[in-house]
């Protein structure tokens, strides 16, 4: 006699490996934001996340702002699902920072496959910068870099296997 298998039985055998198939990165983000010399100075809001070969957004791993009014600023991060998003974001969410050299390190669900880290920044009566740069993960050690041009400076960025948590 054949042995019936129960639909839960199967999802819970599903469940158990799908964490596996996921994979997972630790991902690190060295920031630098220049100095200017302007009259009127405002700290730029960023905007930092990865989003998949069809562009819909992974891993939210920096948002940097004064107050929520001022998210929709960050056009491409609001248009690509800032907005459907319960705000602030525990733990990505903060304030604004000065000029300086800046390090983010976050864990994040990453099968391997085409991506693109996207680095977004705007000032108040300042300019806005967007760097896209993107990056095949193998699930082995990569480390990429980009230079801005205003807004931003050196962007370098490392991924390593991991662990969800």
């Amino acid at each position: 006699m054949k042995k019936l298998i129960h639909p839960y039985q199967c999802l819970a055998k599903a469940m158990t490996v799908l964490p596996l198939a996921a994979g997972a990165a630790d991902v690190t983000v060295e920031l630098e934001i220049p100095a200017m010399q302007t009259a009127e100075y405002h700290r730029p809001y960023i905007a930092i996340w990865i989003e998949d070969a069809r562009r819909q957004p992974l891993a939210q791993l920096a948002l940097w702002l004064e107050q929520e009014k001022w998210h929709r600023d960050l056009r491409s991060w609001w248009r690509r699902g800032g907005r459907k998003l319960a705000l602030p974001i525990d733990g990505v969410s903060g304030a604004t920072r000065k000029p300086g050299s800046y390090t983010i390190q976050r864990a994040a669900a990453l099968p391997p496959g085409d991506y693109t880290l996207n680095v977004e920044a705007v000032r108040e009566v300042g300019g806005r910068e967007h760097l896209r740069i993107p990056f095949h993960w193998s699930g082995q050690r990569l480390q990429d870099s980009a230079q801005g041009e205003s807004e931003l400076g050196q962007i370098t960025f490392t991924l390593e296997p991991g662990e969800l948590p």
